[in-house]
């Protein structure tokens, strides 16, 4: 091997990974006819979509995008919020004219979906995704899929019990260069996988923005360990291709919360804006104000929290060492208030290494890759570029979206996650937190009826 930069152009790398989008999720949507003026396929019906949970994410992600790109495919029947005022803003900016309900029962009965999207705080996912298996929709729900190991049971038991099914949105396995990654990895290029290590960093934007939002309090998040980590848990069972065996962990927080000199309820009440570089100025963007400032009469909400309130207890430094049914070793870690946002990943194999350092938020200079670096044991490393893509979380949300939404053209790198993927990757935060509470190691096994395979189960919903 030469000591040469290996550049892929967007057409090549498109070429031989860009397969990932299209996979249908459901069967009104596999059910599909030739459009006569295109090659595009239609649906002979759309799929009818409800939504719970009018904020952010639900208006944007899973609402307003859904209506703009994938109209021909579904339709929205119902949304459902427990703030009326949020729940009449999101439905503006979602941009659709179904009923609106904030009795989650009432719009189940009368619209009857084919799709339940849940997009509520995460303590509540649980009662939406059963219940709605239980009146007869799928579900697609963002993660994580809950925040205990009682929760997922109860959901791993619904869905054998009502026959139907939930789908977890792991975008993260979807932007290109993770992709790339799994398949250098499945290709063998550093023989067996032995150890990983994987640190996240987020920064002190991104990553202060949890601890003013309902996130810092782990009744509502389950705390970072789930909220945030339990996409790269996921990414690492997907990655080593086997489900995690045992968590020992250790967390604190070291910097948010208690431990600020200055606090208040809210940036927009508060004495120190000037002194504080965590100030956070709402008014500044308007879909917020609509959403957040405007609506706070009906439930008290405020979504410019101060970071520094003595109510926070999640951790903001978390660490732990992960072990895989096959044998595979990881050193995890996650921390809160680092200067930039983004992480390194290395996977140590029996013929050699790769090497990522990634940055979420991108760079000011001409770089417009990724990249990962191949070494081969006994040769010189490879450079591998990956060019950026245009949708977010990495370019993962359109493909993600792409293969849930539109007519099957396959799932080659296993991107689908379904409820097992869902409760694994929570069980490692959960597992994690337990055994920050007992000092001791945890088992997998221990927590739910799921039982750790050494290669990871694969179920496409069809």
């Amino acid at each position: 091997m030469n000591n040469t930069t290996t550049k892929m152009s967007r057409r090549h790398f498109i070429a031989t990974t860009g397969t990932i989008a299209g996979t249908a999720l459901l069967n009104p949507i596999s059910e599909l006819k030739a459009d006569t003026k295109s090659s595009t396929a239609l649906p002979d019906k759309k799929v009818r979509i409800a939504l719970i949970g009018t904020g952010i994410r639900g208006t944007s992600m899973w609402g307003s995008d859904l209506t703009k790109n994938y109209a021909d495919y579904l339709e929205f029947v119902g949304l459902c919020d427990n703030n009326e005022g949020r729940l009449e803003t999101g439905k503006r900016i979602i941009g659709t004219d179904c009923p609106t309900y904030t009795d989650f029962e009432k719009m189940m009965a009368e619209t009857k979906p084919d799709v339940l999207i849940v997009t509520t705080i995460d303590s509540t996912h649980h009662h939406f995704i059963i219940r709605g298996m239980e009146l007869g929709a799928d579900i697609i729900t963002e993660k994580p899929m809950t925040i205990d190991e009682k929760k997922i049971q109860a959901i791993l038991d619904a869905e054998k019990r009502t026959g139907k099914t939930c789908r977890v949105t792991f975008n993260y396995r979807y932007s290109p260069h993770r992709a790339k990654i799994w398949e250098l990895l499945r290709a063998g290029e550093i023989g067996d996988i032995t150890s990983v290590d994987f640190h996240w960093y987020l920064d002190t934007s991104h990553g202060a923005d949890y601890f003013r939002r309902w996130h810092r309090l782990v009744e509502c998040s389950g705390s970072l360990w789930l909220h945030k980590a339990s996409h790269h848990f996921d990414l690492l069972n997907w990655w080593i291709d086997s489900d995690p065996e045992s968590v020992y962990a250790a967390g604190a927080l070291d910097f948010y919360g208690k431990n600020g000199s200055i606090r208040a309820e809210n940036c927009r009440t508060c004495k120190h804006t000037k002194e504080c570089p965590f100030y956070f100025d709402i008014m500044r963007d308007r879909t917020m104000v609509d959403l957040y400032v405007e609506n706070e009469k009906y439930d008290g909400y405020l979504r410019d929290g101060c970071v520094f309130k003595n109510d926070v207890n999640i951790f903001d430094k978390m660490a732990a060492t992960i072990k895989y049914a096959n044998g595979v070793q990881v050193a995890y870690s996650l921390t809160a208030y680092s200067p930039y946002e983004g992480y390194r990943i290395a996977f140590n194999g029996t013929k050699g290494r790769i090497d990522a350092w990634i940055e979420e938020s991108k760079p000011t200079s001409d770089k417009n890759y990724d990249e990962i670096v191949l070494f081969k044991n006994f040769s010189r490393r490879e450079y591998i570029h990956v060019p950026f893509a245009a949708s977010g979380h990495g370019g993962g949300d359109k493909l993600l979206k792409d293969q849930i939404f539109l007519p099957e053209i396959g799932d080659p790198f296993k991107q689908f996650a379904n409820v097992r993927d869902g409760a694994l990757a929570c069980l490692v935060g959960i597992a994690a937190r337990n055994s920050i509470a007992s000092k001791a190691p945890v088992n997998i096994a221990d927590l739910t009826s799921i039982k750790p395979k050494a290669v990871k189960e694969y179920k496409r919903i069809l």
